[in-house]
């Protein structure tokens, strides 16, 4: 796998390293209610890395994408049977380094190599309801509300189901 990283202002976006894995799950842990075991970071790590981003600053690790790719029923189009999807499964941001274009750009990269390396034609999520930050940003990148998960995360919240072509 071929690093790939681009500088912007004050932070880096590079592909991940397996020795990112222990920063990820510490911000995961940080900043989201929805944990998952470490041999799911690193399946994702092995099985998608080339889509699967970190944010550094100065070296630190301060944000991630997660995400995967999967073959299913299109979230935009109806008369498609089966299309080859990116799900981000999580993408999170240390609260320090919120505001600064760091979860867009991660957004975005991971979305160009969904499309360029995995060959996926749609790239959906699932965000909470009440988290109008990462909805409106969801939306400026082209992402529509598919449909309410109702109850979806363990506290018993509803999800909004996002789509965007790629």
């Amino acid at each position: 796998m071929v690093e790939s990283v681009e500088e912007k202002r004050g932070y880096t976006i590079r592909t991940v390293r397996a020795d990112d894995i222990d920063a990820i799950i510490k911000i995961n842990r940080l900043t989201l209610p929805e944990n998952y075991p470490y041999y799911f970071f690193v399946e994702h790590v092995r099985d998608w890395g080339e889509a699967f981003f970190v944010a550094t600053v100065d070296g630190e690790v301060v944000g991630y994408i997660m995400p995967r790719i999967e073959t299913g029923f299109s979230n935009l189009k109806s008369f498609i049977p089966l299309v080859r999807k990116g799900h981000v499964v999580s993408i999170a941001v240390l609260e320090g380094y919120r505001r600064k274009g760091i979860g867009k750009q991660l957004l975005t990269s991971s979305m160009e190599k969904m499309k360029q390396v995995y060959g996926a034609e749609e790239v959906y999520l699932e965000v909470r309801v009440s988290n109008y930050p990462a909805i409106s940003l969801y939306e400026k990148l082209g992402y529509k509300k598919v449909k309410l998960l109702k109850h979806y995360y363990a506290d018993g919240e509803d999800a909004y189901l996002m789509a965007a072509p790629l």
